[in-house]
């Protein structure tokens, strides 16, 4: 089996920097707490392309394998992390892809 990247894209309700700063720290608490989960990175781009087409903030979560990332989605540690994208977001886009 090979690994699962996930990608997730938001465009903010509000002010970007401020709601950006939150998610960093609640992804920071929660996602390393679940099994299959090998690496989470987030943040806002730093690119000078100025290419990010209205997107303000940008989560990697990089799994085991499939498995590990269905598991996730229903994970009680993931669901802080959702609700908080969820209710505080205007635009969001996942992305998922095997390596």
């Amino acid at each position: 089996m090979s690994g699962t990247t996930h990608v997730v894209l938001v465009a903010w309700d509000g002010e970007a920097a401020d709601r950006s700063a939150q998610a960093d720290a609640i992804v920071r608490e929660h996602l390393p707490r679940i099994d299959g989960v090998e690496s989470v990175r987030s943040g806002e781009s730093i690119s000078t392309e100025g290419l990010e087409g209205g997107f303000d903030w940008m989560l990697v979560v990089r799994f085991r394998d499939r498995a590990a990332l269905a598991g996730y989605l229903p994970h009680e540690e993931h669901q802080p992390v959702a609700v908080y994208i969820q209710g505080a977001s205007e635009r969001v886009v996942v992305f998922d892809v095997e390596d």
